[in-house]
C-alpha cells in the first residue's frame, strides 16, 4: 500500500474511531470508554498492528491538529452564551482560574524540581493543566516542546478525570460550583466532560473555568516564565 493510501486509511480510520468512541460512550458512561483515553490506545495499536510510518499517519491527520487554532477562537461561544452565570458568580469562577492556575504552575514545577527530568520535559510539564490549544500557545515562552506538551495536556486530563469523583466523595464536597470549578481548573476538557456527568451547571462551570484559566495562562506565561524558567 502506498504511503498517500495510508495517510488516507490513517485519517478516515482516526475520524471513525472518534465518532464511534464518543457514541458509545454516551450510551454506556463508563470511564474507560472516554474518547480522551479510549482513542488513543486503539489508534496506537492500529499503527503498530499495520506498521504505518509516523510521516504516513500524520500526512493527513496533521490537519486535525490545525483546527486546534479555530477551536480556539470557538470558545468565545460559551463565554457569549453563559454570560449571566458569569455575572452571577464572578468570585467562583475567579478564584477557581487564579487557584488553578497557580496551583497547576507550582506542582508541575515542584515535579521538577523533585525529579530529575531532561530540559524540554521539565519546560513542556509546566502548562500541563491548561487545555491544549491554550498550552500548545504558552509553552513556547517556557521553553517546551509543544507536542511534548500536548501528550502531557491529555495524560493531566485522564488522571484528573478518573480521580475526581472519589475525592470528590472523600473530601465531601457537594457543591455543583466548586465541582465545576475544580474539574475545569484542573483537568481542563476531560475536567469539563466529567463535570457534565454530575450535572448540567457543574459543566457549565467547569468549561467557564478551563477557558479563563488557559486565557490566563497565554497571557501570563511571558510573566511567570521568568520566576519558573
Amino acid at each position: 500500500m502506498s504511503q498517500s493510501m495510508l495517510a488516507i486509511v490513517s485519517l478516515a480510520f482516526t475520524l471513525s474511531c472518534y465518532f464511534l468512541i464518543k457514541q458509545l460512550y454516551l450510551k454506556k458512561r463508563v470511564w474507560w470508554l472516554a474518547p480522551i483515553l479510549m482513542v488513543p490506545v486503539i489508534i496506537v495499536l492500529f499503527v503498530i498492528s499495520l506498521n504505518i510510518p509516523l510521516p504516513a499517519y500524520f500526512e493527513y491527520t496533521h490537519w486535525l491538529m490545525a483546527l486546534l487554532a479555530p477551536a480556539t477562537i470557538a470558545f468565545s461561544v460559551p463565554i457569549y452564551r453563559e454570560r449571566k452565570l458569569i455575572f452571577s458568580y464572578p468570585l467562583t469562577i475567579g478564584f477557581g482560574v487564579v487557584t488553578g492556575l497557580l496551583l497547576g504552575l507550582l506542582s508541575s514545577w515542584g515535579l521538577t524540581q523533585i525529579f530529575s527530568l531532561p530540559p524540554e520535559l521539565s519546560h513542556s510539564t509546566l502548562v500541563r493543566s491548561v487545555s491544549t490549544p491554550f498550552a500548545m500557545e504558552a509553552t513556547s515562552a517556557f521553553g517546551g516542546v509543544p507536542e511534548l506538551t500536548a501528550m502531557l495536556v491529555l495524560l493531566t486530563g485522564i488522571i484528573g478525570m478518573l480521580v475526581s469523583e472519589p475525592l470528590f466523595k472523600l473530601a465531601k464536597i457537594n457543591s455543583p460550583l466548586a465541582i465545576g470549578a475544580a474539574l475545569g481548573a484542573a483537568a481542563h476538557g476531560a475536567g469539563a466532560a466529567k463535570a457534565s456527568e454530575f450535572g448540567k451547571e457543574e459543566g457549565v462551570v467547569a468549561s467557564l473555568t478551563m477557558i479563563f484559566t488557559g486565557i490566563a495562562m497565554v497571557l501570563g506565561a511571558p510573566f511567570f516564565s521568568i520566576f519558573l524558567v
